[in-house]
């Protein structure tokens, strides 16, 4: 064998080891991660704490990384803590309800469907009306959750939180008045406590304000019942207007009337002297 067929024959040895050499460190290299894979997720099903623990770091180190993007601090819990629906997945009359109390009130259609799917909910365990429920958040405070009135009443019901701090400690306490769905919960159950005392809706109502003078508590009813009519129109699917007629339109209407009255009145005199 000359010196050029012994370098060759080594080059080719010194390839083929190389070779399976290579081989060999990457078939035993994915047999350690298939290894690893398979003995985390074991692991993760044995322990479902860890698995938690882990996605955890996992969404955490997503959100760093699109906070360095963006720069925008998020929290991808904030979604669940919104009170807010989709109109489109309720039934139709509570649809109705959320787009007629939008355009009325200008509050966004998808926090008014929650709370109109919650009184629907909340209503029937209490023998509420659902609409009852509706029309009082919408007098009590035009569906703004922070309202708070100068007598201490806040939020959507306008619910005393000193009277009735108590029942907030099931949301956690006292600021629960602000969240809407714990409002809206604890307003029930006080108005429904006022329907029961007064023996009517009418008196409830008028416990509930807790007007100091009578013709006060009848106005306030009257409000209350008037929009609660209004909504079960819509709720049927009624054209009911959203805006109030003005009193243009209302001395207008009564001019036109006089008009017409005058008009009947001298036919009929005439007609008497033929």
């Amino acid at each position: 064998m000359t010196a050029f067929q012994q370098f060759r024959y080594g080059l080719t040895t010194f390839a083929s080891d190389v070779t399976q050499g290579f081989l060999a460190i990457t078939h035993n290299g994915l047999a350690l991660v298939g290894l690893v894979v398979f003995s985390s997720c074991l692991a993760l099903s044995i322990k479902p704490d860890l698995r938690v623990q882990s996605e955890t770091l996992l969404l955490g180190w997503l959100q760093q990384q699109q906070e360095d993007e963006t720069g925008i601090s998020t929290d991808a819990d904030a979604v669940d803590r919104a009170t807010a629906a989709d109109p489109r997945d309720l039934p139709k009359q509570q649809a109705n309800l959320a787009y007629w109390l939008s355009k009325k009130y200008h509050v966004a259609p998808e926090p008014l469907s929650a709370l109109v799917a919650e009184a629907y909910e909340v209503g029937p365990k209490n023998n509420l009306d659902p609409t009852l429920i509706l029309a009082v958040m919408a007098i009590e405070s035009g569906f703004n959750p922070f309202a708070q009135s100068s007598v201490g009443a806040q939020g959507l019901m306008q619910v005393m939180t000193k009277v009735h701090s108590e029942k907030y400690d099931g949301f956690g306490g006292k600021l629960a008045a602000f969240d809407p769905v714990a409002n809206l919960r604890v307003g029930v159950n006080v108005l429904k406590d006022c329907i029961s005392r007064a023996g009517s809706v009418d008196g409830g109502l008028r416990l509930y304000v807790g007007a100091e003078q009578i013709e006060d508590g009848k106005v306030y009813a009257a409000k209350v019942l008037s929009e609660r009519s209004r909504l079960t129109q819509v709720a049927k699917g009624g054209k009911v207007p959203t805006e109030p007629v003005t009193t243009i339109e209302t001395a207008t209407g009564g001019l036109e009337t006089l008009w017409e009255k005058a008009q009947k009145l001298a036919s009929f005199t005439k007609n008497n002297e033929d």
